[in-house]
């Protein structure tokens, strides 16, 4: 599986976003690959539908995705069960990674 790791320059979740991922690869035991893109640019922006920073896209798909999110250079915040934070929760981390795997 292909994971990549979308974020804006200085974004103050990107740590935790790439801890998140390694933890919910290492709990899944998928097989993956993981890489972090810098987004510096509204075009850029543009050219990937980011809707903010972090975006985690597996194999090339946002599973958090919300078809009504402008493309946006700014941070993005996902409901968990805690209320709204900068990075999704693990369990539906954990969850999109066994549906992608799962195919």
């Amino acid at each position: 599986m292909d994971i990549e790791l979308l974020v804006i320059p200085d974004c103050p979740n990107d740590d935790a976003a790439a801890e998140l991922i390694r933890t919910a690869v290492a709990d899944t035991r998928v097989r993956a690959t993981i890489t972090r893109t810098v987004i510096a640019s509204l075009g850029d922006a543009q050219q990937r539908g980011f809707s903010g920073s972090p975006t985690i896209l597996l194999n090339g798909v946002d599973p958090f995705a919300r078809p009504d999110a402008p493309v946006a250079l700014s941070c993005r915040l996902y409901s968990t069960p805690e209320g709204l934070r900068g990075i999704p929760a693990l369990r539906d981390l954990r969850q999109a990674l066994k549906q992608v795997a799962a195919g």
